[in-house]
């Protein structure tokens, strides 16, 4: 298979050092609320820093530290599995989820930035191991904003080479040389958004620790909250922060940077964006107007409830405000709908992506043309510039693929004695990382009453959807395992 298997684990005992460390950090949270969950943290950060160590030392003799496209593949997957694994050690060391299975699938929840719980009263869990599950999602989105930048375009994921060609000092522009300088700016960035949104929400009214883990999950799109019922009963102005913050994560990192270095022009000729932004407006209108019809709300409350919801499904980060399976059959369908959005590429949102739509759309409606003018060349343009054909047709194969896999997940979960509805909405929002669903899985339920194989399967799919489907996928081919 030639493999280069030290590099491999080294990287992974690179990772398990990293989980560790931020293990390490939720101790004095547990230590100043004065909880019993210091023992479990403790342990759970030696353990996996321990493992780190000896697996760094196992591979310190490297041969060679050049990575092929197999590596890659193996490391991505490799190490987001890795991390949930050692990552649910707190939740079952502290007896606060005692179950494997139940405390895997938080886990793994937390690392894809999904936000599906199987936490009944979450109130009730320390608020050391608390932090740490909103940490798990603030580092999640770190890691997807390096592999859209610098590993997923490697493997050539379709539409991640759309991202890099807007990433800051791999265009042409050059403005930073070196890719590790552009992922540098970028997670200072994310760190400084996530400072920002916390200070946001503390002169809001919101305490020190909500504010804190509030703003770890929404930066990350992952939607964990700290309450039982997430934001209803916030302060409106509260509502308002995250809503923005909830877009400004849904937006490719890359514009945020451009925004901020006052480079306006980059950002409004950006299609994607204008397309994510417009998109937005749109459908909060239509929700606004049908609340102010069938709920007989007062307009700015319409208006608050149609725009939170609206973004944090688009965006895929699953806060919610308010019931809204229960506002209309209408709205229903089309929450359902905004599933399969997806934010930007290029930030921490799930889902297919509004790059991969834009392509989409255009390039069936190009077809059409060219089958009146067949010897005309026609490319898909984005943003003014041809998009290559091997990417266009990776992004249509994608979709295929995602369409494919959430059919299948939801026969299989059906199998499983889970009536359809419950089915439709597990899959849809475990594959897009979105976090409530439909059915049994709405917003005011979670998933603690899956049975134990449906919640693996959910599993599977979240690291499916949040690895962009070709990188876990590659790994089930006898191709790939093959000596070349």
């Amino acid at each position: 298979m030639r493999f280069n298997l030290k590099v491999i684990g080294d990287i992974l005992g690179i990772l398990l050092l990293i989980n560790g460390g931020f293990m390490a950090l939720c101790l004095p949270i547990s230590i100043y609320y004065g909880e019993h969950d210091w023992i479990a943290i403790t342990t759970s950060s030696l353990v996996t820093l321990g493992s780190g160590f000896l697996l760094r030392y196992l591979t310190r003799k490297k041969k060679s530290k050049e990575l092929k496209k197999k590596d890659g593949y193996l490391i991505v997957t490799a190490g987001w599995i890795v991390m949930s694994i050692f990552g649910a050690l707190p939740y079952i060391i502290s007896g606060s989820i005692p179950n494997f299975s139940n405390a895997f699938f938080e886990t793994i929840s937390g690392y894809t930035t999904t936000g599906a719980s199987i936490l009944t009263d979450i109130e009730s869990v320390p608020n050391g191991i608390l932090f740490w599950r909103s940490l798990t999602q603030w580092i999640g989105g770190m890691g997807i904003i390096v592999l859209a930048l610098a590993i997923l375009p490697f493997l050539g994921i379709g539409g991640m080479q759309l991202f890099v060609a807007e990433a800051p000092g791999i265009t042409p522009d050059k403005l930073q040389p070196r890719i590790q300088e552009t992922a540098k700016r970028l997670w200072f960035l994310y760190v400084g958004l996530t400072l920002a949104e916390a200070i946001a929400l503390y002169f809001a009214g919101m305490g020190p620790f909500d504010a804190i883990n509030h703003s770890l999950t929404t930066m990350a799109t992952g939607g964990f909250s700290t309450k039982n019922d997430s934001l209803q009963f916030v302060e409106p102005v509260i509502q308002y922060i995250v809503i923005f913050f909830m877009f400004l994560a849904g937006t490719s990192f890359t514009l945020t940077y451009f925004g901020l270095k006052r480079n306006f022009k980059k950002v409004f000729k950006n299609e994607e964006f204008i397309v994510y932004f417009l998109f937005t407006v749109v459908i909060t209108i239509i929700v606004t107007a049908t609340l102010l019809v069938v709920q007989d709300q007062p307009f700015e409350k319409s208006l608050r409830d149609a725009l939170f919801q609206v973004v944090s499904l688009v965006t895929t980060t699953g806060f919610v405000s308010a019931d809204y399976t229960s506002w209309a059959p209408f709205l229903s369908v089309l929450f359902f709908v905004l599933l399969f959005v997806g934010g930007s590429a290029g930030s921490t949102a799930g889902g297919v992506k509004v790059i991969r739509h834009i392509v989409l759309f255009k390039n069936s409606f190009l077809e059409l043309k060219r089958q009146l003018h067949p010897s005309a060349v026609m490319p898909v343009r984005i943003s003014g510039k041809a998009v290559e054909q091997n990417i266009v047709y990776n992004v249509l194969a994608f979709i295929m693929i995602y369409i494919l896999v959430f059919l299948v997940g939801v026969i299989l979960l059906s199998s499983m004695n889970v009536d359809f509805d419950t089915a439709f909405g597990a899959v849809a929002t475990s594959l897009g990382n979105v976090g409530p669903g439909i059915g049994d899985v709405g917003p005011m339920n979670n998933f603690e009453g899956m049975p134990t194989a449906g919640k693996w399967l959910l599993s599977a799919l979240m690291l499916l959807g949040r690895l962009e489907l070709f990188t876990v996928l590659m790994l089930l081919s006898p191709h790939f395992w093959r000596k070349r």
